[in-house]
Parts: C-alpha cells; structure tokens; sequence
C-alpha cells in the first residue's frame, strides 16, 4: 500500500470544540480576585485534505461550525476556576469511499452517507487555576488543570460527528511576558499541555500541545497577533497499518490516530471599555497523518467585576 494511499484513506476526527477554542482562564493572564470574563465563541474548521511530511491530498471535505460560551472567575488574587460548554455542528461534504482504495474496507458511516448537518452538545471542560507569579504589568505564569467530559452518549465514528466520547485531564503551564520596553503594547505569551486521554481498545494515545501568540496593541484599542501552535500524540495508531488487520479498530480508529500537526495563523481584536472583539484564521502548515484544515475563529469577551454586599 503506497504512503500517499494511506494518506487518501487517513479519517477526519471532529476537532471543532478544541482545536483553538481555549477558555479564557487557560491564558497566562489571570484574573484577580472577584474579577472574571464572559466569551461567546464561533468558530468553523474547514477540511480540505491531508498530510503527511511531503504527500498533500485534496479530498473528503467536511464542514464543522462550534459555538461555546466560557466563563472564567478569580477566586482570589491567585486561584480561579474556568467552565466551557460548546455546541458543534458538523456535515460531510465528500463523496462515498473509493472501492479499490486503500479505505475500501471501512464501513460507509450513516452519519456521513447522508451529507446532511448532525449537531450536539460536545465535552462540559472545566479547570482550576493557579497564578504560580506575577510580577505586575510585566511576567506571570499560570498552571492549571482541566478536566474534559462527554455531555451523553454521542456518535462519534465517522467524519460528519461532532466529538470523540472520551474523558480527558489536562495539566498545563502559560506564561506571559509584556515588552512595553521594546515596544509600549508589544507582548508575547506561551503555552504548554499534556492532556491524558481515556483509553479505547487499551490504546493509549494522549497528547501534548503547545501554543506561541505575540500581539502588539495600538494605542487606540485595535491589536494584531501573531500565532502558533502544535500538537503531538503519544501513541495512537497510524491508517492504514494499525487499523486493517484489525477488524475491532473498525470503527474506534477515528478518535485514535496519531495525530501530529503545526498551524499558523493571524487575528485581530478590538477593545471598547469591558469588551474585546477578535478575530483570526489558522491553517494547518504540515504534519503527519493529519488534517489540511482552514480554521476561522470569531470571539467577543466582556469583563467582569462582583461588588461586595455591604455590611448589615
């Protein structure tokens, strides 16, 4: 079986609710005590094909359109909490599998034969945070961990669905630092993630992700960024090697290929007193049996202070 075969055959896993949609408390800047935000979150993920090293493929289009709403609260100057909810929409655009493909012997999914739209709820993601420094208008550096859990049972083999169905725990660090002494606004923060995943199959297969911003904000309220991110999977399998001999995988290989790509991207934002305004577009640059994906996220955030109730 040729590489570029395997590429053609490689399955879309649903990543609309997760791809770049991260709530706000996973930033490197957290909130201080009784201070939080409120972001509304639209986001579309545009398959186009796949990857893997030099083999680039158009093919077996899909369409998945994800609204969340993320709330994140300062507990205290050093601990706040973060809650997410989003609800995907997914539709499979491409044609019915090639029968002499190296694909042929997978199952045709109802949930993709029908090219029609199937929406859901996905993963209730909840965090705790801790703001291990900060050094005011300057550094700080964030850990936290995050929990991630499937609203119901819903299907999630073939492209056209909307999740994986599987618990997740993720601890990870963000770390920011301001570079007013370059240049008044400019900043740059990263982060880093490893996210242990439930096992199908005694698979294992969890992951880590990472992700590079720098954003210089305009005096008059408008900014531009600059962002990066990848991921990489520990284990999971490689289509079709890992899966055809093995007619169980047949329909659980979706949310367990080895999946390992580098994005780059573009956004802008606006701030007007507690809102901010963003918007931006990421596009998979290269990888191994990945996705070739076009991302366009939309946001608008509105801060928020709790005033103490007076004495009696």
């Amino acid at each position: 079986m040729t590489r570029a075969g395997g590429i053609l055959a490689a399955l879309a896993i649903v990543v609309a609710s997760v791809a770049d949609v991260r709530p706000a408390a996973a930033q490197a800047w957290a909130p201080r005590a009784r201070e939080g935000d409120v972001t509304f979150v639209t986001q579309m993920i545009d398959h186009i094909g796949r990857i893997d090293g030099d083999i680039r493929i158009e093919c077996c289009g899909t369409t998945n359109v994800a609204v969340a709403a993320d709330v994140d609260y300062g507990l205290t100057n050093r601990w706040s909490m973060s809650l997410s909810v989003p609800y995907v929409f997914a539709k499979y655009r491409g044609g019915p599998p090639d029968p002499n493909g190296p694909a042929a012997f997978l199952p045709y999914m109802p949930v993709d034969e029908c090219h029609c739209v199937h929406g859901g709820f996905q993963d209730l993601g909840a965090g705790v945070h801790y703001n291990l420094l900060r050094v005011p208008r300057s550094f700080s550096l964030m850990t936290s961990a995050t929990i991630g859990e499937p609203t119901h049972n819903y299907e999630y083999a073939g492209e056209a669905v909307i999740g994986f169905g599987l618990t997740e725990l993720g601890l990870s660090a963000d770390a920011g630092q301001r570079l007013d002494f370059i240049a008044p606004g400019l900043s740059v923060d990263g982060h880093y993630g490893y996210t242990f995943v439930e096992r199908a199959l005694g698979i294992s297969h969890n992951r880590s992700n990472g992700r590079l911003h720098a954003g210089y904000e305009f005096p008059i309220g408008v900014g531009a960024h600059m962002i990066m991110s990848w991921q990489r999977t520990h284990g999971g399998l490689r289509f079709p090697f890992d899966v055809q001999p093995f007619p169980e995988r047949y329909t659980e290989f979706h949310r367990l290929l080895r999946d390992n790509y580098f994005q780059a991207g573009l956004g802008a934002s606006y701030t007007w007193r507690a809102w901010e305004l963003s918007l931006s577009f990421m596009k998979t640059a290269n990888g191994t049996n990945t996705h070739a994906v076009h991302v366009y996220t939309a946001t608008a955030g509105r801060s928020f202070r709790l005033r103490r109730r007076p004495a009696p």
